[in-house]
């Protein structure tokens, strides 16, 4: 029972990277590799103002800081012509040193005595875990709707558009370069919000947090997809949620197994997300090798 709260509470708080990565990713069809430190960015703009006494500032400066990071991806990308990986690898590594400057200039910062945003809900009456769950479900859930209702606006169809066809998208007179700065901005201000969220969970920042989580917010969106299908970016965004949860089980119960020692970790998420990834060429495959089965079938009536 522990093992599925726990997986949860991550779950949803990292669902919130899952729909950040949906944007750029399957929307805007851009590899941005921002992430890594748009996702440490926020973790340290909520941490350094919780302990200041103002966690819920926190989360609020976190999405700013992520919207400012993916603003100067956006520019780079678009406006200097740089490639979008190259644009995004710029803006990581640029990042390092401001999150540096951010956390004093410590790689690492304690939350053990300071009031987080689960703290608080704590203190109302709920037990931890309780009060865990609910702040990180009613955030996902929340941001979760909002993005839905964002995509339906008219401008969010015309991101959406712009994924599509962004030729055609030019030709309507709509800023191309305006809407895709915008995507990538709120993709990456997602992300940050993760990771804000995440230092008040765990009660601890640290500067290589965001290492590797772009494959695992990636391996949420195909898990989800997987599970859910592919029917609209509506559905889109709830399959990402979904696949956050699914895959921190996954990772949860392999961890916990007698299986794999705690150092293990790593290799462990690497092998979930490189078949995480591996699924759609699998049901490819599997498809293709039951058409032939089918036609053979019929040839030798």
């Amino acid at each position: 029972m522990l093992l599925l709260i726990g997986s949860l509470q991550q779950g949803f708080i990292y669902a919130l990277l899952a729909l950040g990565i949906y944007i750029s990713f399957r929307i805007l069809n851009i590899p941005d590799l921002t992430a890594e430190g748009s996702f440490t960015f926020g973790l340290a703009v909520s941490a350094m103002l919780t302990v200041a006494g103002h966690p819920v500032l926190g989360l609020v400066l976190a999405f700013g800081a992520g919207l400012a990071a993916g603003l100067v991806t956006g520019l780079i990308q678009t406006k200097l012509r740089v490639h979008p990986v190259l644009s995004g690898i710029l803006t990581m590594s640029g990042l390092y040193s401001i999150n540096l400057l951010v956390m004093n200039k410590s790689s690492n910062v304690s939350l053990i005595a300071s009031d987080t945003v689960f703290k608080v809900v704590q203190n109302l009456g709920m037990s931890q875990d309780g009060a865990k769950l609910l702040v990180s479900a009613a955030a996902a859930i929340i941001v979760l709707i909002l993005v839905i209702l964002f995509f339906k606006t008219q401008t969010g169809l015309c991101i959406r558009a712009t994924g599509d066809n962004e030729d055609m998208v030019s030709a309507s007179s709509i800023n191309v370069d305006a809407t895709k700065m915008l995507a990538i901005a709120l993709s990456n201000a997602l992300i940050a919000l993760s990771g804000g969220l995440l230092s008040q969970y765990q009660g601890f920042a640290d500067i290589n947090s965001g290492v590797g989580i772009l494959v695992v917010g990636l391996a949420s969106v195909i898990i989800g997809e997987a599970l859910v299908g592919k029917r609209g970016v509506s559905i889109g965004f709830v399959s990402a949620l979904v696949g956050s949860i699914v895959y921190r089980l996954i990772v949860a119960v392999a961890i916990n197994s007698s299986i794999f020692p705690a150092f293990m970790l790593k290799l462990v998420s690497a092998v979930i997300v490189a078949a995480a990834l591996s699924l759609p060429t699998i049901k490819y495959h599997m498809e293709r090798r039951k058409i032939k089965r089918e036609a053979l079938k019929n040839a030798g009536n």
